[in-house]
């Protein structure tokens, strides 16, 4: 089934747009057209604060309804604080949108009965917490295990990464009892595959699980018509209203020539 889907990095650098789009071609479906674009220059370059995250926030949702009028069957907000996901269904009247941590949750939940997530820094954790809470699977949760790298220094030192999550893993199966392990933050990605393999439990990498999330999403739409029920969270807001108070300014900036 064809789907046209865009990934957005909610940031306001496009650093990680080619190695994310190149990571993620070997695993979505032979008919998926995926772009991969990132928010304006000026913007926080990564979501670490609650301030920068609330900086981002018109440009995003903008750049997810531009989408929807493009003509996308469904769109990745690619954090895992899963930013303004409600907002972005609620402005969506045909589009898909899923977000890393809903969609690694419902999979890694399915595969084990609880669930560790590898998080950068202690910081996140109240709020990927309050997370949980919301999707619905606090009963699941087996603990939070922080690397105390930052987002921007993931990729600087693979192996020390790679030792600082091994160990991290370790403890969140053996201490907390942990059967499957969320890779909490998109710049995570490269690491999935060598721990899974090594730890013997599902490890959900933060860029698959939402891709094939929005797949899945996306044919059940199709094939049934089964979408996001506009009768009280995500209500769509009166279009006269926005055109009224002048606040419909969709864009979204092209990135590598993907849109």
């Amino acid at each position: 089934m064809e789907n046209k889907l865009l990934f957005i990095n909610p940031v306001g650098h496009n650093n990680w747009d080619r190695e994310i789009k190149d990571y993620l071609e070997p695993y979505k479906e032979e008919g998926t057209q995926l772009d991969v674009v990132s928010l304006k220059p000026g913007l926080p370059q990564h979501l670490e604060y609650h301030y920068y995250e609330a900086l981002i926030a018109a440009d995003l949702l903008h750049t997810v309804k531009k989408a929807e009028q493009d003509g996308y069957d469904g769109c990745i907000i690619g954090c895992y604080y899963d930013p303004f996901l409600r907002e972005a269904r609620e402005i969506c009247e045909q589009m898909v949108v899923t977000a890393p941590a809903e969609a690694a949750m419902h999979i890694g939940t399915t595969l084990g009965s609880s669930f560790s997530t590898i998080v950068v820094r202690r910081k996140c954790i109240p709020d990927m917490r309050d997370n949980v809470f919301h999707h619905g699977y606090i009963n699941k949760l087996a603990s939070f295990r922080s690397l105390e790298i930052g987002v921007s220094e993931l990729q600087k030192d693979p192996e020390y990464t790679k030792e600082r999550m091994r160990r991290e893993i370790r403890a969140a199966i053996e201490e907390d009892g942990a059967e499957a392990i969320l890779l909490g933050c998109t710049i995570q990605l490269g690491f999935f595959r060598t721990l899974q393999e090594e730890f013997g439990v599902p490890v959900i990498d933060a860029n698959i699980a939402p891709l094939k999330y929005a797949e899945f999403l996306c044919g059940l739409k199709k094939k049934t018509g089964w979408y996001f029920s506009k009768k009280a969270l995500y209500e769509t807001p009166p279009q006269e209203e926005i055109k009224q108070w002048g606040i419909e300014n969709p864009h979204y900036t092209k990135v590598n020539g993907a849109l």
